[in-house]
């Protein structure tokens, strides 16, 4: 099995060697929360756009919810740059500020892809063609752009499968003729970064991946532990 975060180190290792030339990176996010170890840590070596697209997130409170928490990170985030100061971060002044770019609101492109898949469980099928959805706009938005990378939070979770959303990853990078690069950020701790990161800034951090199936999941799982 591939070591993904190794991956991730070989590169880094190798570009900061090769040059003082940041590379560019496109970095689809699912939410505040699960970008927050993400960017801590790859704002160090690369300059960084943060792509927020999620039609997944089928209620539209839910939706800008969470979109303005991840812009209001970003911002946080972008003020320690800005002043020189990252109290209790991982981060040194190497740290470059984040762009980000809110993808279109479009729940319809979801459900186009989960029908027939409605009853699936959390981390099946449905799951799989959401992760290509979302990996699919991030790397045409990539190549359209000119950037050096792209790449997705989505790895944090250990609800999620790395090990497809990096195949994934790479097959819409050969697709749209932009590298993508490997990670599975839940390594080294990063999950619990995020953890803590969420409560540091105060993040609001949902139950649920996002959908009306995954909800109405989580509420029968809530359901049974109550009784």
């Amino acid at each position: 099995m591939i070591n993904y975060a190794k991956e991730l180190d070989k590169i880094i290792e190798a570009q900061l060697k090769e040059s003082e030339q940041r590379k560019t990176l496109l970095l689809h996010s699912c939410c505040a929360p699960c970008s927050s170890y993400v960017m801590e840590y790859l704002r160090e070596y690369f300059d960084v756009t943060v792509f927020y697209y999620n039609p997944n997130i089928t209620e539209d409170p839910e939706y800008r919810k969470r979109a303005e928490e991840q812009k209001r990170l970003i911002a946080d985030y972008n003020r320690q740059v800005e002043e020189g100061v990252f109290e209790n971060m991982y981060s040194t002044l190497r740290a470059h500020k984040i762009e980000v770019i809110e993808g279109d609101y479009e729940p319809e492109s979801f459900y186009h892809i989960a029908k027939g898949l409605e009853r699936c469980p959390e981390g099946g099928e449905r799951c799989l063609l959401c992760y290509e959805l979302r990996l699919r706009k991030t790397a045409r938005l990539a190549a359209e752009k000119g950037f050096d990378y792209f790449t997705t939070t989505l790895t944090i979770s250990p609800m999620k499968n790395a090990e497809k959303l990096n195949e994934i990853g790479g097959l819409m990078g050969k697709e749209f003729g932009v590298a993508f690069l490997p990670s599975d950020f839940k390594k080294k701790n990063g999950y619990k970064r995020s953890v803590e990161l969420s409560g540091q800034f105060g993040l609001y951090r949902q139950d649920y991946c996002g959908c009306v199936y995954s909800k109405a999941e989580q509420i029968g799982i809530a359901k049974i532990r109550t009784r």
